[in-house]
């Protein structure tokens, strides 16, 4: 493991039993949360890049700990039963885990350098007053683990919210976290990209294709981006004819895009192969 301070942590945790905090290993020297009495570890989920299936990161995914990791999502169960600080205990404590669970793991570690997606759910945006994200730079300086290779997803929020997603990446930008936005389409993406200038753009696959009109505006949105030098995202790619889509829209743009979904990969507690992932389709790769 390359992260020597972790490593002490995880060792302490192993040998005192947990017992003074919410954080605590299984059998198989993963870490997992408690939280209302109910038991968490994280899963992973990677995003690649379209042209030739590398995984570039992975996103954090609160998981069941009674499913090994791969199990019931638990996030809205929680958070629904949850007041706005509990709110808020519950997303760092999620990120805490993930960051833990990502970098203990070799393949974390290694020469590839992939980064870690980590959700900031919306609760946490208007229920802390200032200075989002120093707590949780704060974790990761104390743990000596790479604050560079974190990005911070922002959750979308209405029209009337645009001052608050302004306030909040500004927030994490003078953190030193980058940070990605999800729009909604391609007029919200390109408002998006001038208004909040994240490093990631996220797009949702399943509207990709949708007609001629709306692939040349996602074309022109791809070709902002790039200018801009903002990599693109498309999410829920769960379907072959969401993948061609995809294509069609690259190659017209001429840009390399990112993808993620269960047509490439499940997420699962343990990190996949850098390359492409068994049983994704031979279109992954143009």
């Amino acid at each position: 493991m390359r992260f020597p301070v972790l490593n002490q942590y995880l060792s302490r945790l192993s040998s005192d039993g947990a017992a003074h905090t919410s954080i605590q290993l299984d059998a198989q020297g993963r870490a997992q949360g408690r939280f209302f009495n109910c038991t968490m570890t994280s899963a992973f989920q990677p995003v690649r890049e379209l042209h030739r299936g590398a995984a570039i990161a992975y996103e954090g995914l609160a998981r069941s700990a009674a499913g090994g990791g791969d199990g019931l999502s638990l996030w809205k169960l929680l958070d629904s039963a949850a007041s706005d600080d509990e709110s808020v205990e519950l997303d760092r404590l999620c990120r805490m885990l993930h960051a833990i669970n990502f970098f203990r793991q070799e393949e974390a570690a290694g020469a590839a350098g992939a980064d870690l997606y980590l959700n900031v759910h919306s609760r946490l945006l208007s229920a802390v007053s200032s200075n989002h994200g120093h707590a949780f730079r704060r974790i990761l300086d104390a743990l000596e683990l790479p604050l560079a290779r974190i990005v911070l997803l922002l959750p979308p929020v209405t029209a009337q919210q645009g001052w608050l997603i302004n306030y909040v990446a500004d927030n994490y930008r003078r953190n030193g976290f980058r940070f990605a936005v999800q729009a909604t389409g391609a007029r919200d993406g390109a408002a998006l990209l001038e208004r909040v200038r994240p490093d990631v753009l996220r797009l949702d696959a399943r509207a990709a294709g949708g007609s001629i009109d709306a692939d040349a505006a996602t074309v022109a949105l791809l070709e902002q981006a790039r200018q801009a030098g903002v990599r693109v995202e498309f999410r829920h790619l769960d379907t072959a004819g969401a993948l061609q889509s995809l294509h069609r829209i690259a190659d017209a743009a001429g840009v390399a895009l990112l993808a993620q979904g269960t047509l490439l990969d499940v997420p699962q507690s343990t990190l996949a192969p850098p390359a492409v992932a068994s049983g994704a389709p031979a279109a992954l790769s143009l």
